[in-house]
């Protein structure tokens, strides 16, 4: 700048699944202007949806993350289940339930040890951390092919499972294929205890986000596969009226879409804190135990410590993996049918990073019409860049290292799944 300001540029953000970059500029020691930039090209998931019958969008928007692979497909299942005016029976969805299990242990392990441990320990990443601290990155690695093991058993692999279907699965795993998994996850959870532990001694910023938290809330149990929309500003709506609360905006920076909350600008935050703050009295005893014991109490606002709350979810996830294993018997019917019909049907879970919703309009054959995917990334792309200026006003006395590794730091607290990647850090700087 000209003026004497400086351009802090992260060309391509490290430990993050996807492509993206980071731009911020100052002016005067004052944050001037902040932007994530995501720039992988648009992958067009929604066009080409359209024209394909009813019964693929399952194994199609499988295909847009390889890390929660599940959450496209049950949000896509319960949409297409809506249109066509299905509800399965509670067998089926305690089975999705399970696989969702899967996905989360999976994937907040992935997170927790090998993408945001390592910058609360102070390292590069996770191979130089398992240098120092071989033991930690081993649980880690146990707790993840847990995850992976139970998806490949209910969903047929544990990338983009085969064995789904709308209505329900191809088969139905049987009580010895889940019971041989038992040793392996109730080993796993011990792990997670020993993990909200381990993370809760982790030094952290002390700062509260201000912004609106929103996730499902089911009858039953804590958010992983469906329920209606809540928010912390008191708001309840069925997820069949996200239309008229979320739309999605281009900014020039980003190929991605940001989301606004009933027509605000102001950020809203989907994910782990926003469950945990919303849903923290439908945890497990275990879970409100340990997340007593790690310093969290009924609400969390710090995105800092989104690691032990993810932690805390683990914990949740395998209990539930127990408890559905333990009362599993054979001889449900693996699935409903599910006859096209010309409508439009809405579906919402919780992804591990967030609410996923989908939308689909089907003609009276099932050909689909239209489609709408509102990933968690795109939601919480606002309150990135948000976070990203409070924080980056508080260290403009860093060096130039040491703001883009805090600043990255900040983007990890997210978890985003910009698609399914991990690049290394390409950093500008530009003075004058």
């Amino acid at each position: 700048m000209s003026d004497g300001g400086q351009v802090l540029e992260v060309g391509t953000l490290a430990r993050v699944e996807g492509e993206g970059g980071m731009h911020i500029s100052f002016r005067d020691g004052r944050v001037e202007d902040v932007q994530l930039r995501i720039y992988e090209p648009p992958r067009f998931y929604e066009g080409f949806l359209r024209g394909r019958a009813w019964t693929e969008p399952p194994d199609i928007t499988a295909r847009i993350c390889g890390i929660c692979p599940v959450a496209y497909q049950f949000s896509s299942c319960l949409a297409i289940e809506d249109a066509c005016g299905v509800t399965v029976p509670d067998a089926i969805r305690t089975v999705r339930r399970l696989l969702y299990c899967g996905e989360w242990i999976e994937s907040h392990a992935l997170h927790v040890f090998l993408l945001h441990a390592p910058d609360f320990l102070g390292y590069d990443g996770a191979i130089e951390m398992a240098r120092d601290h071989p033991h930690v990155v081993e649980m880690g690695l146990r707790i993840k092919k847990a995850g992976n093991d139970l998806m490949t058993v209910v969903g047929g692999r544990s990338v983009h499972p085969v064995n789904v279907r709308v209505g329900g699965f191809y088969r139905m795993p049987t009580r010895v294929e889940l019971h041989r998994l038992r040793p392996a996850l109730a080993r796993a959870l011990d792990d997670a205890v020993a993990t909200v532990s381990l993370v809760a001694t982790f030094d952290v910023p002390d700062w509260e986000q201000p912004w609106t938290y929103l996730s499902l809330r089911p009858d039953h149990g804590y958010p992983i596969e469906g329920g209606r929309v809540v928010t912390s500003t008191g708001a309840d709506w069925d997820v069949r009226d996200f239309p008229q609360h979320v739309t999605e905006v281009h900014v020039p920076h980003s190929t991605a879409l940001h989301a606004r909350l009933d027509g605000e600008d102001t950020p809203y935050v989907v994910g782990p804190l926003a469950r945990y703050t919303l849903n923290h009295h439908r945890l497990s005893p275990l879970a409100k135990d340990v997340a007593h014991e790690a310093g969290l109490g009924s609400t969390c606002r710090n995105p800092f410590r989104s690691i032990v709350v993810r932690s805390v979810e683990l914990v949740y996830a395998l209990e539930e993996a127990l408890r559905i294993v333990d009362a599993w018997a054979d001889g449900v019917a693996p699935s409903v049918p599910v006859p096209a019909r010309a409508g439009e049907g809405f579906g919402a879970t919780e992804a591990p990073r967030g609410v996923l919703f989908h939308r689909y309009r089907l003609d009276d054959d099932g050909t689909i019409l239209d489609a709408q995917i509102v990933p968690p990334t795109s939601q919480n792309q606002p309150s990135i860049e948000a976070d990203l200026r409070v924080m980056a006003e508080r260290w403009t006395v860093l060096s130039d290292d040491d703001l883009s590794h805090r600043c990255e730091h900040a983007i990890r607290n997210y978890d985003p799944c910009i698609s399914c990647a991990t690049h290394f850090l390409d950093l500008r700087v530009e003075r004058s």
